[in-house]
């Protein structure tokens, strides 16, 4: 398989900009409509190009995926590791967390495919450095990263999965809480699940990112313990 990272089509010095205009165009398509509303046909409208020109710069639709991605993670680029490995990977798992909310996709193709551009190896290079402070032991280092990382892609696809159910039923989680109050009521009225009932009167609600930040705090408090 020929890697759109290692073609001399894709070089700055040729095409660089061409081909932005049609990433950027991609990603504008599946932020506001999600990844089934996009093919090549679709992108090639909205740069104004014929389907057929728009092969001259993207190979096909999965080549395009790869560059969306890469774009994204390239768009706030990683900062300077400070030797405190907790901060460090705290603000990756931040930043991973902003980028995942900004586009919804993302998330089904982290999960799908490896990210092997620029922009990505350049995070997971700075990842890794952050890492190193952890333990100098490189595959215990990635596999903090990896954990690190599907910590992240869970807490996000709930956030956005409570996103998409408000889209698709028209209430906010304020509203869907009021629309179930009467039949919660009879729950506990039952008394037959005990501990349902203390969670729903006695417990107090975090918001996606307080929970969030309380899941990362006990990830990394595990993690510094671990053999």
């Amino acid at each position: 398989m020929s890697l759109v990272w290692s073609r001399e089509p894709y070089s700055p010095k040729r095409q660089a900009m061409s081909v932005d205009r049609v990433v950027r165009a991609a990603i504008g398509i599946a932020d506001a409509e999600g990844l089934d509303a996009l093919s090549m046909r679709r992108v090639a409208a909205e740069v104004k190009s014929g389907t057929t020109s728009l092969y001259r710069y993207v190979a096909n639709r999965d080549e395009l995926l790869d560059l969306m991605v890469d774009a994204v993670w390239g768009e706030e680029p990683p900062g300077e590791v400070s030797g405190d490995w907790r901060a460090d990977l705290a603000e990756v798992a931040r930043a991973q967390r902003s980028t995942l909310l900004r586009h919804g996709w993302l998330g089904t193709l982290m999960a799908s495919r490896p990210t092997l551009g620029p922009h990505s190896l350049r995070r997971f290079d700075a990842t890794l450095k952050a890492a190193a402070a952890l333990t100098p032991d490189i595959t215990r280092a990635a596999a903090v990263i990896a954990m690190l990382g599907d910590y992240v892609l869970g807490a996000v696809a709930r956030e956005l999965a409570e996103q998409e159910a408000s889209r698709r039923t028209g209430m906010t989680e304020q509203e869907w809480r009021a629309s179930v109050a009467p039949y919660l009521r009879e729950v506990i009225a039952s008394g037959d699940y005990p501990e349902f009932t203390r969670r729903v009167v006695e417990a107090g609600e975090l918001d996606f990112t307080d929970q969030f930040e309380f899941g990362l705090r006990c990830l990394l408090r595990g993690v510094e313990g671990a053999g």
